[in-house]
Protein backbone atom coordinates (compact mmCIF):
# COMPACT_ATOMS: atom_id res chain seq x y z
CA UNK A 1 0.00 0.00 0.00
CA UNK A 2 1.78 3.36 -0.95
CA UNK A 3 1.09 6.85 0.80
CA UNK A 4 1.66 10.65 0.00
CA UNK A 5 3.95 11.88 1.53
CA UNK A 6 2.69 13.59 5.06
CA UNK A 7 4.08 17.26 4.61
CA UNK A 8 0.99 18.31 7.96
CA UNK A 9 2.76 15.88 10.37
CA UNK A 10 6.21 17.15 9.11
CA UNK A 11 4.94 21.01 10.25
CA UNK A 12 3.27 19.60 13.21
CA UNK A 13 6.83 18.10 14.52
CA UNK A 14 8.81 20.67 13.62
CA UNK A 15 6.27 22.88 15.16
CA UNK A 16 7.27 21.10 18.36
CA UNK A 17 10.47 21.05 18.33
CA UNK A 18 10.73 25.13 17.79
CA UNK A 19 8.98 25.26 20.58
CA UNK A 20 11.35 23.45 22.51
CA UNK A 21 14.36 25.63 20.74
CA UNK A 22 12.36 29.01 21.89
CA UNK A 23 12.12 27.67 25.26
CA UNK A 24 16.08 26.69 24.94
CA UNK A 25 16.96 30.76 24.37
CA UNK A 26 14.91 31.62 27.22
CA UNK A 27 18.45 29.85 29.38
CA UNK A 28 21.19 32.60 27.96
CA UNK A 29 17.93 35.15 27.57
CA UNK A 30 18.04 34.95 31.45
CA UNK A 31 22.21 34.83 31.67
CA UNK A 32 22.27 38.41 29.76
CA UNK A 33 19.48 40.17 32.32
CA UNK A 34 21.43 38.41 35.40
CA UNK A 35 24.73 39.97 33.84
CA UNK A 36 23.14 43.19 32.86
CA UNK A 37 24.74 42.84 29.45
CA UNK A 38 23.49 44.39 26.75
CA UNK A 39 22.31 42.01 24.41
CA UNK A 40 19.34 41.11 26.21
CA UNK A 41 17.35 42.37 23.61
CA UNK A 42 18.28 40.72 20.69
CA UNK A 43 17.77 37.69 22.97
CA UNK A 44 13.86 38.66 23.79
CA UNK A 45 13.50 39.71 20.15
CA UNK A 46 15.09 36.14 18.99
CA UNK A 47 13.34 33.91 21.80
CA UNK A 48 9.84 35.91 20.30
CA UNK A 49 10.55 35.00 16.87
CA UNK A 50 11.40 31.31 16.99
CA UNK A 51 7.79 30.92 19.50
CA UNK A 52 5.71 32.55 16.55
CA UNK A 53 7.61 30.83 14.50
CA UNK A 54 6.84 27.30 16.06
CA UNK A 55 3.18 28.51 16.08
CA UNK A 56 2.75 28.96 12.74
CA UNK A 57 4.26 25.63 12.17
CA UNK A 58 1.84 24.18 14.30
CA UNK A 59 -1.02 26.02 12.86
CA UNK A 60 0.23 24.55 9.31
CA UNK A 61 0.52 21.11 11.24
CA UNK A 62 -3.14 21.25 12.61
CA UNK A 63 -5.08 18.22 12.01
CA UNK A 64 -2.27 16.02 10.58
CA UNK A 65 -2.76 12.30 10.22
CA UNK A 66 -0.52 10.90 13.66
CA UNK A 67 1.26 8.57 10.98
CA UNK A 68 4.81 9.36 10.84
CA UNK A 69 6.61 7.05 7.99
CA UNK A 70 10.33 5.92 6.72
CA UNK A 71 10.10 9.09 4.30
CA UNK A 72 8.56 11.77 6.76
CA UNK A 73 11.14 10.92 9.67
CA UNK A 74 14.04 10.79 7.02
CA UNK A 75 12.86 14.34 5.86
CA UNK A 76 12.55 15.97 9.89
CA UNK A 77 15.72 14.52 10.85
CA UNK A 78 17.35 16.12 8.31
CA UNK A 79 15.61 19.21 8.12
CA UNK A 80 15.47 19.57 12.18
CA UNK A 81 19.32 20.42 12.15
CA UNK A 82 18.98 23.63 9.39
CA UNK A 83 15.53 24.69 10.83
CA UNK A 84 17.30 24.99 14.26
CA UNK A 85 20.53 26.65 12.92
CA UNK A 86 18.23 29.08 11.52
CA UNK A 87 16.75 30.34 14.57
CA UNK A 88 20.09 29.65 16.46
CA UNK A 89 22.31 32.41 14.65
CA UNK A 90 19.28 35.27 15.60
CA UNK A 91 21.28 36.10 18.93
CA UNK A 92 24.49 36.35 17.51
CA UNK A 93 23.57 38.77 14.73
CA UNK A 94 20.90 40.89 15.93
CA UNK A 95 23.25 41.33 19.04
CA UNK A 96 25.88 42.25 16.55
CA UNK A 97 28.31 39.31 18.08
CA UNK A 98 28.96 38.02 14.67
CA UNK A 99 27.32 40.79 12.39
CA UNK A 100 28.10 38.40 9.09
CA UNK A 101 25.16 36.23 8.45
CA UNK A 102 27.63 33.99 6.89
CA UNK A 103 29.56 33.79 10.43
CA UNK A 104 26.81 33.75 12.46
CA UNK A 105 25.27 30.45 10.55
CA UNK A 106 28.44 28.73 10.43
CA UNK A 107 28.91 29.19 14.65
CA UNK A 108 25.56 27.72 14.82
CA UNK A 109 25.50 25.26 12.65
CA UNK A 110 29.21 23.74 14.38
CA UNK A 111 27.63 24.27 17.60
CA UNK A 112 24.16 22.38 16.54
CA UNK A 113 26.74 19.39 15.24
CA UNK A 114 29.04 19.22 18.27
CA UNK A 115 31.41 20.25 15.51
CA UNK A 116 32.97 22.77 17.72
CA UNK A 117 35.17 25.06 15.41
CA UNK A 118 34.58 28.39 16.01
CA UNK A 119 34.62 32.24 13.72
CA UNK A 120 34.83 34.38 16.87
CA UNK A 121 38.67 35.48 16.88
CA UNK A 122 38.38 36.19 21.02
CA UNK A 123 36.29 33.95 22.60
CA UNK A 124 37.13 35.15 25.92
CA UNK A 125 35.63 38.86 24.89
CA UNK A 126 31.88 37.38 24.51
CA UNK A 127 29.21 38.15 26.56
CA UNK A 128 27.71 35.16 29.34
CA UNK A 129 24.89 34.92 27.17
CA UNK A 130 26.62 34.64 23.94
CA UNK A 131 29.17 31.87 25.52
CA UNK A 132 26.30 29.99 27.20
CA UNK A 133 24.58 29.35 24.25
CA UNK A 134 27.16 28.38 22.22
CA UNK A 135 27.71 25.36 25.05
CA UNK A 136 24.15 24.92 25.03
CA UNK A 137 23.22 24.21 21.20
CA UNK A 138 26.30 21.79 21.60
CA UNK A 139 24.62 19.91 24.60
CA UNK A 140 21.23 19.70 22.59
CA UNK A 141 23.07 18.60 19.64
CA UNK A 142 25.24 16.47 21.27
CA UNK A 143 22.32 13.56 22.29
CA UNK A 144 20.87 14.61 19.55
CA UNK A 145 17.54 16.59 19.08
CA UNK A 146 15.13 14.10 17.98
CA UNK A 147 16.29 11.98 21.04
CA UNK A 148 15.04 14.25 22.91
CA UNK A 149 12.12 14.61 21.08
CA UNK A 150 10.76 11.58 21.23
CA UNK A 151 10.70 11.30 24.60
CA UNK A 152 8.16 14.42 24.99
CA UNK A 153 6.36 13.68 21.24
CA UNK A 154 4.01 11.14 22.63
CA UNK A 155 2.67 13.91 24.74
CA UNK A 156 1.23 15.49 21.60
CA UNK A 157 0.55 12.12 20.32
CA UNK A 158 2.96 12.05 17.76
CA UNK A 159 5.21 8.52 17.45
CA UNK A 160 8.85 8.90 17.46
CA UNK A 161 10.32 5.30 16.62
CA UNK A 162 10.89 6.45 13.30
CA UNK A 163 12.90 9.57 14.26
CA UNK A 164 14.90 7.64 17.01
CA UNK A 165 16.35 5.00 14.24
CA UNK A 166 17.47 7.61 12.01
CA UNK A 167 18.90 9.80 14.25
CA UNK A 168 20.79 7.05 16.29
CA UNK A 169 23.98 6.98 14.76
CA UNK A 170 26.03 3.67 14.24
CA UNK A 171 24.93 0.49 11.93
CA UNK A 172 22.33 -0.54 14.62
CA UNK A 173 21.13 0.99 18.04
CA UNK A 174 19.91 -0.92 20.74
CA UNK A 175 16.78 -0.17 23.31
CA UNK A 176 16.59 -0.24 26.73
CA UNK A 177 12.60 -0.93 27.33
CA UNK A 178 10.15 -1.94 24.87
CA UNK A 179 8.95 1.91 24.45
CA UNK A 180 11.29 4.28 22.85
CA UNK A 181 9.93 7.13 24.11
CA UNK A 182 11.16 5.54 27.43
CA UNK A 183 14.76 4.67 25.85
CA UNK A 184 15.24 8.12 25.21
CA UNK A 185 14.29 9.44 28.45
CA UNK A 186 16.58 6.96 30.32
CA UNK A 187 19.37 8.68 27.54
CA UNK A 188 18.92 11.65 28.81
CA UNK A 189 18.55 11.22 32.33
CA UNK A 190 22.07 10.10 32.19
CA UNK A 191 23.11 12.75 30.15
CA UNK A 192 22.17 15.68 32.60
CA UNK A 193 23.70 13.44 34.85
CA UNK A 194 26.87 13.52 33.90
CA UNK A 195 27.07 17.32 32.97
CA UNK A 196 25.71 17.54 36.19
CA UNK A 197 28.36 15.51 37.87
CA UNK A 198 31.01 16.90 35.70
CA UNK A 199 30.26 20.75 36.35
CA UNK A 200 30.75 19.81 40.23
CA UNK A 201 34.09 18.54 39.73
CA UNK A 202 35.41 21.11 37.38
CA UNK A 203 34.18 23.61 40.17
CA UNK A 204 35.68 21.83 42.91
CA UNK A 205 38.67 21.72 41.42
CA UNK A 206 39.42 25.75 40.95
CA UNK A 207 36.83 26.69 37.67
CA UNK A 208 34.32 29.31 37.73
CA UNK A 209 31.13 28.08 38.10
CA UNK A 210 29.91 29.87 34.56
CA UNK A 211 33.30 27.97 32.68
CA UNK A 212 32.28 24.52 34.56
CA UNK A 213 28.97 24.45 33.49
CA UNK A 214 30.02 25.61 29.47
CA UNK A 215 32.99 23.03 29.60
CA UNK A 216 30.63 20.34 30.95
CA UNK A 217 27.99 20.90 28.14
CA UNK A 218 30.47 21.09 25.38
CA UNK A 219 32.64 17.80 27.26
CA UNK A 220 29.73 16.01 27.71
CA UNK A 221 28.30 16.44 23.93
CA UNK A 222 31.90 15.72 22.59
CA UNK A 223 31.46 19.22 21.27
CA UNK A 224 34.91 21.48 22.09
CA UNK A 225 33.71 25.18 22.72
CA UNK A 226 35.40 26.84 25.01
CA UNK A 227 34.86 29.86 26.95
CA UNK A 228 38.72 31.08 26.96
CA UNK A 229 40.53 31.52 23.35
CA UNK A 230 43.18 29.16 24.12
CA UNK A 231 40.41 26.22 24.86
CA UNK A 232 41.84 23.84 28.15
CA UNK A 233 45.04 24.83 28.33
CA UNK A 234 45.47 27.67 30.97
CA UNK A 235 43.33 25.53 33.29
CA UNK A 236 45.52 23.35 35.90
CA UNK A 237 45.89 19.57 35.31
CA UNK A 238 42.75 18.31 37.46
CA UNK A 239 40.36 19.99 35.50
CA UNK A 240 42.48 18.82 32.65
CA UNK A 241 42.19 15.44 34.03
CA UNK A 242 38.43 15.54 34.32
CA UNK A 243 37.75 16.71 31.35
CA UNK A 244 39.75 13.73 29.72
CA UNK A 245 37.86 11.43 31.83
CA UNK A 246 34.28 12.16 30.97
CA UNK A 247 35.78 12.61 27.13
CA UNK A 248 36.21 9.12 27.59
CA UNK A 249 32.76 8.51 29.06
CA UNK A 250 30.97 9.93 26.01
CA UNK A 251 32.67 8.05 23.48
CA UNK A 252 31.14 5.09 24.77
CA UNK A 253 27.90 3.68 23.76
CA UNK A 254 25.11 5.96 25.99
CA UNK A 255 23.23 2.15 26.20
CA UNK A 256 26.10 0.28 27.71
CA UNK A 257 27.17 3.54 29.86
CA UNK A 258 23.36 2.74 31.54
CA UNK A 259 24.17 -0.58 32.06
CA UNK A 260 27.33 0.29 34.15
CA UNK A 261 25.54 2.44 36.06
CA UNK A 262 23.17 0.39 36.72
CA UNK A 263 25.54 -2.37 38.54
CA UNK A 264 25.87 -4.41 35.28
CA UNK A 265 29.63 -3.26 34.40
CA UNK A 266 30.68 -6.33 32.65
CA UNK A 267 28.58 -6.00 30.30
CA UNK A 268 29.85 -2.47 28.92
CA UNK A 269 33.09 -4.51 28.68
CA UNK A 270 32.26 -7.63 27.24
CA UNK A 271 30.79 -5.11 24.31
CA UNK A 272 33.60 -5.32 21.36
CA UNK A 273 33.27 -2.09 20.14
CA UNK A 274 33.81 -0.74 23.56
CA UNK A 275 36.85 -2.69 23.62
CA UNK A 276 38.16 -1.36 20.05
CA UNK A 277 37.31 2.35 21.55
CA UNK A 278 39.13 2.25 24.97
CA UNK A 279 42.18 0.01 23.16
CA UNK A 280 42.51 2.43 20.45
CA UNK A 281 42.36 5.51 23.19
CA UNK A 282 44.69 3.41 25.64
CA UNK A 283 47.42 2.53 22.32
CA UNK A 284 47.45 5.99 20.53
CA UNK A 285 47.61 7.54 24.18
CA UNK A 286 50.41 6.19 25.22
CA UNK A 287 52.15 6.18 21.50
CA UNK A 288 51.67 10.59 21.90
CA UNK A 289 52.66 10.79 25.49
CA UNK A 290 56.26 8.37 24.60
CA UNK A 291 56.60 10.96 21.90
CA UNK A 292 56.19 13.94 23.75
CA UNK A 293 58.21 12.41 26.81
CA UNK A 294 61.31 13.36 24.59
CA UNK A 295 60.60 16.97 24.93
CA UNK A 296 58.62 17.61 28.09
CA UNK A 297 57.98 16.18 31.36
CA UNK A 298 56.95 12.94 31.74
CA UNK A 299 53.18 13.22 34.02
CA UNK A 300 52.95 15.95 31.63
CA UNK A 301 53.51 14.26 28.61
CA UNK A 302 51.05 11.18 29.65
CA UNK A 303 48.19 13.46 30.28
CA UNK A 304 48.71 15.94 27.24
CA UNK A 305 49.07 12.76 25.30
CA UNK A 306 46.11 10.92 26.40
CA UNK A 307 43.87 14.41 26.74
CA UNK A 308 45.09 14.78 23.39
CA UNK A 309 44.14 11.36 21.93
CA UNK A 310 40.85 10.96 23.80
CA UNK A 311 39.77 14.49 22.25
CA UNK A 312 40.31 13.45 19.01
CA UNK A 313 39.17 10.03 18.91
CA UNK A 314 35.74 11.10 20.53
CA UNK A 315 35.85 14.21 18.27
CA UNK A 316 35.64 16.55 21.27
CA UNK A 317 38.61 18.82 20.03
CA UNK A 318 39.54 19.95 22.99
CA UNK A 319 42.99 20.97 23.32
CA UNK A 320 45.51 20.73 25.98
CA UNK A 321 48.90 21.30 23.93
CA UNK A 322 49.33 23.08 20.70
CA UNK A 323 49.84 20.26 18.79
CA UNK A 324 51.03 21.45 15.59
CA UNK A 325 54.05 22.94 17.56
CA UNK A 326 54.83 18.62 17.87
CA UNK A 327 57.58 16.79 16.01
CA UNK A 328 55.40 16.06 12.43
CA UNK A 329 55.20 12.33 13.33
CA UNK A 330 52.92 13.27 16.21
CA UNK A 331 50.38 15.93 15.08
CA UNK A 332 50.10 13.60 11.84
CA UNK A 333 48.98 10.87 13.92
CA UNK A 334 46.79 13.11 15.47
CA UNK A 335 45.18 14.06 11.96
CA UNK A 336 44.84 10.06 11.11
CA UNK A 337 43.04 9.62 14.81
CA UNK A 338 40.20 12.14 13.29
CA UNK A 339 39.29 9.89 10.82
CA UNK A 340 38.13 7.66 14.14
CA UNK A 341 35.34 8.53 16.12
CA UNK A 342 33.93 6.70 19.32
CA UNK A 343 31.31 4.51 19.44
CA UNK A 344 28.39 4.17 17.68
CA UNK A 345 25.20 5.44 20.28
CA UNK A 346 27.78 7.87 21.84
CA UNK A 347 27.69 11.53 21.17
CA UNK A 348 30.84 11.53 18.95
CA UNK A 349 31.32 12.15 15.43
CA UNK A 350 33.49 10.59 13.08
CA UNK A 351 32.95 6.97 11.54
CA UNK A 352 32.93 4.89 15.00
CA UNK A 353 34.26 1.96 16.00
CA UNK A 354 32.09 -0.67 14.63
CA UNK A 355 32.30 0.26 11.33
CA UNK A 356 36.20 0.50 11.74
CA UNK A 357 36.37 -3.01 13.51
CA UNK A 358 33.61 -4.99 10.52
CA UNK A 359 35.58 -3.20 7.57
CA UNK A 360 39.34 -4.43 9.30
CA UNK A 361 37.53 -8.13 10.03
CA UNK A 362 36.14 -8.29 6.22
CA UNK A 363 39.57 -7.38 4.60
CA UNK A 364 40.95 -9.83 6.86
CA UNK A 365 38.75 -12.49 6.11
CA UNK A 366 38.68 -12.10 2.37
CA UNK A 367 42.62 -12.50 2.54
CA UNK A 368 42.00 -15.96 4.12
CA UNK A 369 39.07 -16.68 1.30
CA UNK A 370 42.24 -16.24 -1.28
CA UNK A 371 44.02 -18.51 0.51
CA UNK A 372 41.42 -20.93 1.03
CA UNK A 373 38.61 -19.90 -1.61
CA UNK A 374 36.19 -22.68 -0.72
CA UNK A 375 35.89 -22.24 3.00
CA UNK A 376 32.64 -20.64 4.86
CA UNK A 377 34.53 -17.64 7.09
CA UNK A 378 31.99 -15.80 8.25
CA UNK A 379 32.90 -11.91 10.06
CA UNK A 380 32.04 -12.11 13.74
CA UNK A 381 30.74 -8.95 15.99
CA UNK A 382 30.28 -9.11 19.44
CA UNK A 383 29.38 -13.03 19.10
CA UNK A 384 27.39 -12.86 16.08
CA UNK A 385 27.98 -13.38 12.39
CA UNK A 386 27.86 -9.97 11.05
CA UNK A 387 24.94 -10.06 8.19
CA UNK A 388 25.92 -9.34 4.43
CA UNK A 389 23.56 -6.22 4.63
CA UNK A 390 25.46 -4.95 7.42
CA UNK A 391 29.14 -5.34 5.76
CA UNK A 392 27.20 -3.52 2.37
CA UNK A 393 26.18 -0.86 4.40
CA UNK A 394 29.83 -0.13 6.02
CA UNK A 395 31.37 -0.43 2.59
CA UNK A 396 28.64 2.17 1.43
CA UNK A 397 29.15 3.95 4.39
CA UNK A 398 32.78 3.58 4.11
CA UNK A 399 32.72 4.65 0.15
CA UNK A 400 30.88 7.92 0.54
CA UNK A 401 33.27 8.81 3.66
CA UNK A 402 36.00 9.27 1.80
CA UNK A 403 34.48 10.19 -1.82
CA UNK A 404 32.88 13.26 0.34
CA UNK A 405 36.49 14.33 1.96
CA UNK A 406 38.17 13.93 -1.53
CA UNK A 407 34.78 16.12 -2.92
CA UNK A 408 35.00 18.30 -0.32
CA UNK A 409 38.71 18.98 -0.14
CA UNK A 410 38.94 19.93 -3.71
CA UNK A 411 36.02 22.36 -3.47
CA UNK A 412 38.13 24.26 -0.50
CA UNK A 413 41.30 24.25 -2.70
CA UNK A 414 38.82 25.58 -5.24
CA UNK A 415 38.33 28.23 -2.34
CA UNK A 416 42.57 29.38 -2.21
CA UNK A 417 42.95 26.83 0.47
CA UNK A 418 46.36 24.88 0.16
CA UNK A 419 45.95 21.20 -0.27
CA UNK A 420 47.05 19.82 2.79
CA UNK A 421 44.62 22.29 5.05
CA UNK A 422 41.92 21.54 2.31
CA UNK A 423 42.40 18.05 3.03
CA UNK A 424 42.24 18.56 6.91
CA UNK A 425 39.23 20.95 7.08
CA UNK A 426 37.51 18.22 5.28
CA UNK A 427 38.19 15.76 7.42
CA UNK A 428 37.49 17.91 10.36
CA UNK A 429 34.04 18.93 8.98
CA UNK A 430 32.68 15.42 8.58
CA UNK A 431 34.05 14.17 11.62
CA UNK A 432 32.79 16.83 13.85
CA UNK A 433 35.48 17.22 15.43
CA UNK A 434 36.69 21.11 15.05
CA UNK A 435 40.84 21.08 15.00
CA UNK A 436 42.41 20.70 12.08
CA UNK A 437 46.03 21.08 10.53
CA UNK A 438 48.25 23.79 9.18
CA UNK A 439 46.76 27.33 9.53
CA UNK A 440 43.71 26.45 11.85
CA UNK A 441 45.61 23.67 13.34
CA UNK A 442 44.76 23.30 16.79
CA UNK A 443 43.30 27.06 17.30
CA UNK A 444 40.01 25.61 15.66
CA UNK A 445 39.51 29.17 14.28
CA UNK A 446 37.98 29.47 10.98
CA UNK A 447 37.49 32.91 10.95
CA UNK A 448 39.95 33.47 7.84
CA UNK A 449 37.75 30.79 6.27
CA UNK A 450 36.69 31.93 2.54
CA UNK A 451 32.76 32.96 2.72
CA UNK A 452 32.16 30.12 0.28
CA UNK A 453 34.25 27.84 2.18
CA UNK A 454 32.35 28.54 5.32
CA UNK A 455 29.09 27.21 4.16
CA UNK A 456 30.59 24.13 2.25
CA UNK A 457 32.16 23.15 5.45
CA UNK A 458 28.83 23.75 7.26
CA UNK A 459 27.12 21.22 4.84
CA UNK A 460 29.75 18.93 5.72
CA UNK A 461 29.32 19.24 8.90
CA UNK A 462 25.36 18.77 9.08
CA UNK A 463 26.14 15.75 6.72
CA UNK A 464 28.41 14.08 9.19
CA UNK A 465 26.33 14.77 12.07
CA UNK A 466 23.61 12.90 10.42
CA UNK A 467 25.85 9.63 9.18
CA UNK A 468 25.69 10.44 5.59
CA UNK A 469 22.81 8.39 4.19
CA UNK A 470 20.12 10.65 6.09
CA UNK A 471 21.02 13.49 4.23
CA UNK A 472 21.87 11.69 0.83
CA UNK A 473 18.13 9.87 1.08
CA UNK A 474 16.91 13.81 0.78
CA UNK A 475 18.41 13.69 -2.93
CA UNK A 476 17.00 10.43 -3.84
CA UNK A 477 13.92 10.22 -6.37
CA UNK A 478 13.33 7.12 -5.06
CA UNK A 479 12.36 8.62 -1.30
CA UNK A 480 10.13 11.02 -2.98
CA UNK A 481 8.06 8.47 -4.79
CA UNK A 482 4.67 7.07 -3.85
Amino acid sequence: MTHTFNWRIVFKTMGVLTTLEALFMLVPTVAAWWYHEADLGAWVVSSLITWLSSWWMLLAGRNAEKRVGEREGYVIVATVWVVYSLFGLLPYWLSGALPSLTDAWYETMAGFTTTGSTVFTDVAAQTHSVLLWRALSQWIGGMGIIVLSVAILPMFGLGGMQLYSAEVTGVSYEKLSPRIADTAKHMWITYISLTIVEGLLLWLFGMRGFDALCHSMATISTGGFATHNDSVIAFNPAIQWTILLFMLMSGINFTQLIYAFRGKPQRMWHDEETRWYVSACIIAGSVLALGLSVHTHALSSIRIGFFTAIATITSTGFVASDYMLWPPILWMLVFFLMFTGGASGSTSGGVKWVRLAIFAKSALAEIKRRIHPNAVIPVRFNGNTVREVTTSNIMAFMFFYVLIIVVASICFCACGIGFDEALGIAVSMIGNVGVSIGQWGSSGCYAALPAVAKWIATFVMLIGRLEIFTVLLLFSRALWKK
